[in-house]
């Protein structure tokens, strides 16, 4: 009586050959792909090289028939994921990563806002590349001499030191929170503007200028405030209670500021939008929450993400990122209404 077919013993993996050797899956693929100089000791590619061959470990060419990097690891650098766009910035790179077998490694800064610390001591032996947001730029001064391709995110497409820039149309959302202010009469204007001192916040700065300067009787007052509500409130307090005409709209850098001014216009007993009224940038979850509901600009987060990762394979592979700004739209909400006459 013949006995039952035996199944095959499972193939060895990476991993089995990094658990063998006491190192890294990383480390083992800089050794069998021969990228180890400079990256590894002799005597450890030599352990991981011999537990290869005692394991019987074959790399499986077809998963790398892409000519992209050697860990298929990206870092996603980001100021802080208490914000919920760079959360759903995340999401997007993740997904395009996923379809390509890459992984996406994370890294927040620890203060949660600002540049993140310098992850990349130990980390870049193990990357392809990064994306990062350019509110988090002086954690990449360490990425001089690394030779990791750089994809930024959201800064000025005339900067040094990235492969690509993956950026947002932020001017154009700037013109249509300003057109539809004018539209409504509104011309004694305050920015709420962001203390975070960054390409993407001084864009929106130079379009809200140049599109309220030529308009007859508009005035413009700037204050500056961390990206916080309680901030956001204290300042915009401080603006609606200076002495002169009370202005009439408050444009904010970031739905959560414009947070803060609604809450500042509640407490002087301020009516919104009857009195005054408030526009916001990013489209959060936070738009919807307050009341009224808020005019603001929706930022596609995800497929900033998307077209992040995208550039990276790009860059990696040879290719020209795609090129052009991701389109942004102005969602009217309640917060607005056409300007007070009082």
């Amino acid at each position: 009586m013949s006995s039952a077919r035996q199944p095959a013993p499972p193939r060895p993996t990476s991993r089995d050959v990094a658990r063998a050797a006491g190192v890294s899956q990383a480390t083992v693929s800089l050794v069998l792909g021969d990228k180890w100089r400079g990256r590894v000791s002799a005597a450890t590619a030599e352990r991981v090289r011999d537990s290869a061959r005692e394991l019987g470990y074959r790399p499986n060419l077809a998963a790398r028939s892409l000519r992209l990097g050697d860990t298929r690891t990206a870092l996603l650098v980001v100021p802080a994921l208490t914000n919920e766009f760079f959360a759903r910035v995340y999401t997007g790179a993740a997904a395009v990563a996923a379809e390509h077998d890459f992984g996406v490694v994370l890294y927040p800064s620890p203060d949660g806002t600002g540049p993140a610390r310098d992850p990349f001591a130990s980390a870049r032996a193990a990357l392809d590349g990064v994306i990062a947001s350019s509110m988090a730029t002086e954690a990449l001064g360490a990425l001089r001499g690394a030779e990791l391709p750089l994809v930024m995110l959201d800064s000025d497409p005339e900067g040094h030191g990235a492969a690509a820039h993956v950026n947002l149309d932020i001017a154009d959302g700037m013109r249509q929170v300003t057109d539809h202010l004018l539209g409504l009469g509104h011309r004694r204007f305050v920015h709420l503007a962001s203390a975070v001192d960054t390409w993407t916040f001084a864009v929106r700065a130079r379009a809200l200028r140049q599109a309220v300067r030529d308009v007859p009787g508009a005035t413009l007052t700037t204050v500056r405030a961390p990206l916080a509500v309680t901030a956001g409130r204290e300042a915009a307090e401080a603006a609606l209670a200076a002495p002169g005409p009370r202005p009439t709209a408050i444009v904010c850098d970031d739905d959560i500021l414009a947070a803060g001014a609604c809450k500042a216009a509640r407490r002087l007993g301020l009516l919104i939008p009857d009195d005054i009224s408030v526009t916001g940038f990013d489209d959060l979850s936070l738009a919807t929450a307050v009341e009224p509901e808020l005019t603001t600009v929706h930022l596609p987060a995800e497929q900033v993400g998307e077209r992040g990762m995208k550039a990276l394979l790009a860059v990696l592979e040879g290719r020209p990122a795609e090129p052009g700004e991701l389109p942004v739209r102005l969602v009217p909400r309640g917060s607005t209404a056409p300007a007070s006459t009082t």
